[in-house]
């Protein structure tokens, strides 16, 4: 699908009515509400809306989501996964410490 033609959560890549209602209580309603967010504190959210830590895959769908929506081509959510591992180990996706 084209992003231009996402009205529900549900219809960006990735997301189905699991991953749906995580975004929706991080505050996501709407496909375009996605630009600009940051997926690694869209996590951080949801694991204290929920009260205990998510599978770290879930940031993988929501960089995922988040990327796709901002414009970049859709790929699958583990494309993201060795990006994630990277950044949570301390560095991001360049290779730099922070």
């Amino acid at each position: 699908m084209k992003r231009e033609r996402c009205t529900r959560l549900e219809d960006i890549p990735n997301v189905g009515p699991s991953i749906a209602e995580d975004l929706r209580l991080v505050g996501v309603s709407h496909p375009r509400d996605l630009i600009g967010r940051d997926p690694y504190e869209m996590y951080e959210e949801l694991c204290c809306k929920k009260g205990e830590r998510q599978d770290p895959c879930v940031i993988d769908v929501f960089i995922s989501a988040v990327r796709f929506m901002e414009g970049e081509p859709k790929r699958p959510w583990w494309a993201y996964t060795s990006e994630r591992k990277q950044r949570l180990a301390g560095g991001d996706a360049s290779g730099e410490t922070k």
